[in-house]
This record gives C-alpha cells, structure tokens and sequence, in this order.
C-alpha cells in the first residue's frame, strides 16, 4: 500500500474537481446499480500515465458538451477494498492502472487501460473521452 502523503495530492487532483471517491465494496456495487453513467478514474502513482490520464478526465469533464451523471475515483495500491470490486465490474478486462471506465446503468460501456493512455499527451485522452461522452450520456 502506498504511503498516504503521496496518494493525497493526487486523490485531490480529482476529489477536489468533484469526483467522489468510492472506498469500499458496497459503495462501488451501490454506485454501479444507479441509472444513468458512471465515469470511474482508477487513480495511480505511475507517473509515466497517471500524470496524463488525470488531466485527461479533467479536460473532458470540463469541455465535453454531455458529461456522465456520476464522476467517482478510487486508487489502486491505497483503496484496496474499493478497487478490487471495480475490478470485478471490469472483467474480461485484466487489472489496469490508471484506467478510465465509463458504466452506463451499470454495464460497461468504454474503457481506456494503461496501454491506451501510456505515452499520450492528456488532450488525447480527453477526446477518447469526449467521444464516448456523446455516445453515451
């Protein structure tokens, strides 16, 4: 698990841009049950993609024209409880972090993984994003 003076600054990143942090099991089963979208930014350390897959989510929450219902994160390493259950919901999918996930009444609808945000510059990512905001929201 790692340290909570280096996982705070980047939880707030999101928390503090109004995503809501799912910490458990039951509240990643309760939010996934909800009607509507559900975008849930599996937050990481790694700088190497993480450094650019929040500022993605930021970029297309804040530009995108349809937003999903419900913005949440929870962190891989630190929210363990949370983040297997999320997991769970991302099967056949293998564990990926950072990853972005969009649910629309609680099915899986698009995912970015690691691979697909390594490497790319944030904006990218965004318009991944955007254009599955269209589609679904």
């Amino acid at each position: 698990m790692y340290p909570q003076e280096i996982v705070l600054p980047m939880k707030e990143q999101l928390t503090d841009n109004g995503f809501q942090e799912l910490l458990t099991s039951t509240e990643v089963d309760d939010q996934l049950q909800k009607t509507g979208t559900t975008l849930v930014m599996v937050n990481s350390v790694c700088g190497c993609s993480a450094g650019s897959a929040r500022p993605g989510v930021l970029m297309a929450v804040a530009n995108g024209a349809k937003k999903p219902d419900y913005l949440t994160t929870s962190f891989a390493g630190f929210d363990m409880e949370a983040i297997g259950k999320i997991r769970e919901h991302l099967l056949p999918y293998p564990p990926s972090s950072p990853a972005i996930a969009l649910f629309k009444d609680g099915k899986l609808v698009h995912l970015i993984e690691r691979h697909q945000i390594e490497g790319r510059p944030a904006q990218l990512i965004a318009h991944n994003l955007i254009a599955a905001f269209e589609e679904y929201c």
